[in-house]
């Protein structure tokens, strides 16, 4: 299976969040998938993906000139896919993945996250995407879903919703059930 990860790129966070992508790059690897990620070194980024390399995984980066031009660029890719922005960058991981997994991150991991779930709303693809909930990180997102729905500005018939999963054993498990 091919999985795209969305995550922080940022070094300076707790450590206990930067060993979620130590043990979810170990799975992916010991599990014989392919990891699609943004193909730059920091924070989580650069955790699952030495993580699912060193663990046996088929790792695949998507980055575009800017990120490369900072001298981001991470050495671990066994294929590199060089697009022309970030746009390009998530529609491509996107594109190149079976399921897509949304650890804690900021800003860029959230606009990832809303651009693959709304993508899929309308019918671009049927891929899940599931978010990790690591010690309700993402309880305020949860909250604002909530509010969404009572409000009725997603509909109660909505047929595609993101899976979350509050442990890596509970997102393991998730992605076992996963039928492609």
């Amino acid at each position: 299976m091919r999985i795209a990860v969305y995550c922080s790129a940022k070094d300076a966070i707790p450590e206990e969040f930067l060993r979620l992508g130590d043990a979810l790059g170990e799975w992916i690897g010991q599990n014989g998938h392919t990891l699609i990620y943004g193909g730059a070194t920091g924070g989580l980024m650069s955790r699952t993906s030495d993580a699912a390399k060193a663990a046996g995984a088929h790792v695949v980066g998507v980055i575009p000139p800017r990120i490369k031009a900072a001298g981001r660029l991470a050495a671990n890719c066994d294929h590199l896919i060089e697009v022309n922005n970030m746009s390009e960058r998530k529609q491509r991981m996107r594109d190149e993945a079976d399921i897509i997994v949304c650890l804690p991150g900021s800003y860029g991991t959230l606009d990832e996250m809303m651009d693959a779930i709304s993508s899929a709303i309308v019918g671009e693809h049927k891929k899940p995407v599931y978010i990790l909930n690591y010690k309700g990180f993402y309880e305020p997102l949860k909250q604002q879903i909530r509010v969404m729905q009572d409000l009725q500005f997603i509909p109660a018939q909505q047929s595609y919703r993101p899976v979350f999963a509050d442990t890596l054993e509970e997102l393991y498990e998730e992605i076992k059930n996963y039928k492609l």
